[in-house]
């Protein structure tokens, strides 16, 4: 069978057509086949090469190999997408900023392609959560996200009025500009901007965080993974609306409840190396760690 791997890349990017070319040219040549979204590979140029375009979708990614990203952590976020529905794994070769959830350098593109080609990696779970929007005692609408689901006030001024209940018992009520309920992956992403903790991947924890709270008990909260989260928007306040990892989005009337458990599915990432999440939280934030003597050396 010919291996085959959808690729994602980044449109907002000129210097994206060389190093896609690069890529699909490398990929090639190691006898694997590149797919992309026909819409990308228009953007790019590529759509008269041996690049295979395919309709965007939930099929887009079925029987590729792995779905490869070139860009950012919104790059990754959308190729993750069509790596879950596929059901095979998402590798990130970042081009963005901080990138935190690629897994190398852009400037280690062509040894990881190599990498690649010689199925030299391994593969890791990250764990997710499900969502439910439920109107009236009625589900209108399922979700899934990798790092977050937020609910935010939205385009409307004042404060949000929240009650939030952990395994069926009520917890606090909050003011807010909203609320997270993340996985630990997204522990570096919004929520961390939100004031929570960073939360290794390999912990199984959901982490509850408000945001802007007005209330005496706002700190963070890291729950039990097994655990049901669930928030009730107050039915005589403002609505709001629920994002998952900042992309799906969905209105939540005044009275509505979501409730957000641990996902069904994982995300299937693929490891180039051993490299610890404490060297990584370093290198990708930039942190002080100058005179640190490793001990034993």
């Amino acid at each position: 069978m010919t291996r085959e791997i959808l690729l994602v890349a980044h449109q907002g990017r000129a210097s994206m057509v060389q190093t896609a070319a690069q890529t699909i040219e490398i990929l090639q040549r190691g006898g694997i086949g590149t797919r992309m979204v026909d819409t990308e590979a228009q953007w790019l140029g590529l759509s008269g090469t041996s690049v295979r375009p395919v309709a965007d979708g939930p099929d887009a990614a079925a029987g590729c190999e792995l779905v490869l990203v070139l860009g950012g952590d919104g790059s990754f976020l959308r190729a993750a997408e069509l790596a879950r529905h596929a059901a095979i794994p998402v590798l990130g070769i970042n081009l963005g900023r901080i990138g935190f959830l690629a897994e190398v350098e852009a400037d280690n593109l062509a040894d990881t392609l190599e990498q690649v080609i010689a199925r030299r990696y391994r593969l890791e779970e990250r764990m997710t959560v499900d969502m439910a929007v439920v109107v009236e005692g009625r589900v209108v609408e399922r979700g899934w996200a990798l790092n977050e689901v937020s609910i935010e006030r939205g385009p409307h001024l004042g404060v949000l009025e929240l009650m939030l209940e952990i395994d069926g018992r009520p917890v606090s009520s909050y003011g807010c500009d909203g609320l997270l309920v993340s996985t630990p992956t997204g522990s570096t992403a919004y929520a961390f901007s939100a004031g929570g903790p960073v939360v290794w991947p390999e912990v199984q924890a959901i982490l509850v965080v408000p945001s802007n709270a007005h209330a005496l008990f706002s700190r963070p909260m890291v729950t039990s993974p097994d655990s049901t989260i669930a928030v009730d928007i107050d039915p005589g306040g403002r609505g709001a609306v629920l994002y998952c990892d900042g992309r799906r989005e969905v209105a939540l009337p005044a009275g509505g409840r979501v409730e957000i458990t641990r996902g069904h599915q994982t995300v299937t990432w693929v490891r180039m190396d051993a490299e610890p999440f404490a060297d990584r939280l370093v290198h990708k934030f930039e942190l002080p760690v100058t005179g640190w003597r490793e001990r034993g050396r």
